[in-house]
């Protein structure tokens, strides 16, 4: 395929890598890109899949998948739910006339007794689709839903992406659980895990983004190894790049976290900022997320006397999010624990020098420390002041630790290299069930809408 037919988004005999162009259904129970690292994924790589040459068609539920506009074969079928999480009405109880069939009815009911019933109903809605559309895909990507009703046969090949497993989210919500009843509020919440952990466990083909997310797979859900392979995913390097004409803030850190929970370690941040301010009274800190009103992180913030000095934004564009990156003196990821990091390939990307924990698979993207980034201990709020110190008073580690870091990520991470490599296997799987689909294509286009248009006007953080 020639460069230019890419940039149009042309569908032509053949796809970039020699091969006949693939008809894809992509997955995903939790499609907004907005809210949290799985609709960045199909976001970028449904993009980048189209500019192969594929046809994509995102299949998803609210809140509903974002994608990039300008690929005619990248479309966006609506398969709802009844919301129940929306805002500003969550955990409400659905109207008589809202009940469609006994799928929703379990919805409800695993709502009220208080568990998450989003990736079971989806996975139910998301089969009854497409044992309806038979012979229309050649490969159906599953985007971590795990769901008892993507076993057996989905009319396609079946391939899935497990990000981390969500049991690690578990565990360290009960770590952090105070008394037996929210303990037992956390346990009744996270029940689909056992769901997830069986599915896993019957999947022919499981595609993870780091190493350590493949190794927890193993270990936690029982997948056998040969069963999982690494695709590097990766950062948006065109959006998410250095401008000189954007001016540094002093003292600006900025950071990422689009809910107060244990896993990201924000109250960590919050506690080694106040630290920092006793030597660098100008350091403050840029969340990118939701302000709360109530929590670990609101008490620090409270305790400390930091509500000048730590702001929260949510509601901002992709173009402003990169130019806040851009402005700060450091970006930072105190993360007890991610399966990849994408805020640490993006603020890397744009050449901000990166402060992280080696949580997780962290370390296997932001590289080693004193090298492409400066690397602390998760849950060290000491560890992240005295890097934030080092950082802040140095300029020239800064500058050198900024360009170490765009280059280790145009060179391992980016969408473009990680639709390559799930491309590959796509392939893998439809040669093991046999080949490609013998049924006919024909067009279906109830439920499917253009891809959305305008998605750099969308905000950040609004879940």
């Amino acid at each position: 395929m020639t460069a230019e037919a890419r940039e149009a988004g042309v569908r032509t005999d053949s796809a970039a890598d020699g091969g006949r162009p693939l008809d894809i259904a992509l997955l995903t129970y939790k499609g907004n890109p907005f809210c949290g690292g799985q609709g960045v994924y199909v976001r970028h790589l449904s993009r980048e899949l189209a500019r192969l040459g594929h046809r994509v068609e995102v299949i998803g539920s609210q809140p509903y998948p974002v994608l990039d506009e300008g690929y005619p074969q990248l479309t966006l079928t609506e398969l709802p739910s009844l919301d129940l999480y929306r805002q500003p009405d969550p955990f409400r109880t659905p109207g008589r006339d809202e009940y469609r069939d006994w799928i929703d009815g379990l919805e409800v009911a695993t709502m009220w007794t208080g568990g998450f019933p989003e990736p079971l109903t989806f996975s139910l809605r998301a089969r009854r689709h497409l044992l309806g559309r038979r012979g229309q895909f050649d490969v159906v990507h599953d985007n971590q839903t795990l769901g008892y009703g993507l076993l057996g046969d989905v009319g396609a090949p079946l391939v899935t992406t497990i990000h981390h497993p969500i049991t690690v989210d578990r565990q360290l919500e009960l770590d952090a659980a105070e008394g037996w009843r929210r303990r037992y509020s956390v346990r009744r919440w996270y029940a689909f895990t056992r769901m997830q952990k069986r599915v896993a466990r019957r999947l022919p083909s499981v595609l993870t983004v780091s190493g350590t997310s493949r190794q927890e797979i193993v270990d936690h859900l029982g997948v056998r190894d040969d069963r999982v392979h690494v695709v590097h995913i990766g950062a948006d390097t065109d959006l998410f790049s250095p401008n000189p004409a954007i001016p540094e803030v002093p003292g600006r850190i900025v950071t990422t976290s689009s809910a107060d929970v244990p896993l990201k370690g924000l109250v960590f941040l919050v506690e080694a900022l106040a630290k920092v301010r006793t030597e660098h009274p100008a350091a403050h800190l840029v969340v990118v997320g939701k302000r709360p009103e109530e929590g670990p992180v609101a008490a620090a913030i409270e305790r400390y006397g930091l509500s000048g000095a730590v702001e929260f934004v949510k509601g901002i564009s992709d173009a402003e999010l990169v130019d806040l990156i851009r402005s700060a003196e450091v970006a930072c990821v105190p993360s007890l624990y991610e399966g990849f990091s994408l805020p640490a390939a993006e603020a890397m990307a744009t050449g901000t020098p990166l402060l992280a924990t080696t949580g997780g698979a962290i370390p296997e993207v932001a590289g080693r420390d004193g090298q492409t980034c400066l690397a602390v201990a998760p849950g060290d709020a000491g560890a992240l002041a005295a890097g934030l110190v080092r950082l802040l008073g140095d300029p020239d580690l800064r500058a050198r630790l900024g360009r170490a870091g765009r280059e280790r990520v145009l060179a391992r991470f980016t969408w473009a290299r990680a639709a390559e490599g799930t491309v590959a296997h796509y392939r893998e799987a439809i040669a093991r069930r046999g080949g490609p689909r013998s049924e006919p294509h024909t067009e279906q286009t109830e439920g499917r809408v253009p891809a959305a248009t305008g998605v750099y006007t969308e905000s950040r953080a609004t879940c």
